[in-house]
């Protein structure tokens, strides 16, 4: 599983419903009881305004750790950092992420939760494959039967090597539609003993690194990923349903850093044959790096409440936080298309002599700002299908 496998993009989580702001009733009930002023009338009802109301039902702190998130996808898939999984990694947050809006979404009948979800990744997913589909039809390609998984990525979708760093990065879809189907069942089970399922969550990965390995195809880098970024996905639900908090600080710091510790001595001294310690390509050091890192992150939003008000106060930068969010599918799904698009791009400013003279041509960096212009531009031109699958009214930005 290459470096492009393993990361990318988000989530390829939709952006979270808005849950109901809890308010009154139509009045204030009737009070009983010694000294109790029975005919005093009703208060009027005040309608919370529209702004208290979405901040109300945003958590700003999992909006700006998904956008991060997304971000560093794209630095990582520009300059190929090993270290980068390392600093934040990216996989590992948003898969706890969606496993907490996972666990708050099955509060309602499970299979229209499913349903729901579906819904709202597969219509972004189509659209984009069909021009990298076509692309690669038209660059020799013979598709067989498996072109199925270019309608539901249950497995890998094929293609050629012509289109691979486009569709490298639809591991995460996969894995992302998988534990969306398994969730009612890891929900059950999680709720019959909290703690030890959290701790046993690692033990999938442990099974696949060192007692079986899985084989080289579909189902066994499937079920290599589901291993890696489980306990992720179930620390979502702890999250969601208070576990967390009322874990110890000490006990929860330890076997964090515990955690992280093995996670990282295993990259150092398991490097690939290239001598890479990146997270991607070793899956046990990804699951217990991305464990506790993301533990931490989590247990302090448990623990000490913080959810980013403040980010209000920054009104472009929360602007480029909630755009991040509400599209989130198309900016993972079409952000290795711009990345490949800024090369010849690049080249041809080589033509233009201001260009060639003034502008940092040869650098990465370069090529990371005009791969975030092409980005910019897919998600005016492509991020209304993500409202079409919501069912809402198509926009050019939300």
């Amino acid at each position: 599983m290459g470096s492009h496998r393993r990361d990318g993009r988000p989530s390829a989580t939709a952006a979270p419903d808005v849950p109901p702001v809890a308010g009154s009733g139509s009045g204030a009930p009737p009070v009983s009881g010694p000294g109790a002023l029975s005919d005093t009338a009703r208060l009027p009802r005040v309608d919370t305004v529209p702004e208290a109301r979405t901040a109300a039902g945003r958590d700003r702190y999992f909006d700006t750790l998904r956008a991060v998130a997304l971000v560093r996808v794209v630095a990582y898939h520009t300059f190929g950092w090993a270290w980068a999984g390392m600093v934040l990694p990216s996989m590992g947050i948003m898969f706890a992420l969606a496993g907490t809006l996972m666990a708050k979404s099955l509060e309602r009948p499970a299979l229209k939760v499913i349903r729901s979800r579906v819904r709202r990744l597969l219509p972004p997913f189509w659209f984009w494959g069909f021009f990298v589909v076509a692309a690669m039809l038209v660059h020799g390609w013979m598709p067989g039967w498996q072109i199925v998984y270019w309608i539901v990525p249950l497995g890998d979708p094929p293609g050629n090597a012509w289109g691979e760093q486009a569709w490298e990065i639809l591991w995460y879809l996969r894995t992302y539609l998988w534990f969306v189907l398994l969730s009612p069942l890891l929900l059950r089970v999680f709720r019959a003993a909290p703690v030890a399922v959290l701790v046993l969550s690692t033990a999938p990965i442990l099974v696949v690194q060192f007692l079986w390995a899985p084989p080289d195809d579909r189902f066994g880098n499937a079920l290599t990923d589901l291993a890696t970024f489980l306990f992720c996905w179930i620390l979502g639900f702890a999250h969601r349903d208070g576990v967390l908090q009322r874990l110890k600080p000490l006990a929860v710091v330890v076997l964090s850093l515990a955690a992280i510790g093995y996670g990282g001595w295993y990259a150092f001294t398991h490097q690939t044959e290239t001598g890479s310690y990146d997270l991607d390509d070793i899956p046990l050091a990804q699951a217990f790096w991305s464990a506790g890192f993301v533990t931490l992150l989590m247990y302090a939003k448990a623990r000490f409440g913080i959810d980013f008000a403040w980010l209000a106060r920054f009104r472009r930068l929360d602007r480029i936080v909630t755009i991040f969010n509400a599209r989130a599918v198309t900016l993972y799904l079409w952000h290795e298309i711009a990345l490949i698009l800024a090369v010849p791009l690049i080249d041809r400013f080589w033509n233009v002599p201001a260009f060639e003279a003034y502008l940092p041509l040869e650098s990465q960096w370069f090529m990371f700002g005009v791969g975030w212009l092409l980005i910019a531009v897919f998600i005016l031109l492509c991020g209304w299908v993500e409202d079409v699958a919501a069912r809402t009214g198509p926009r050019l930005l939300p």
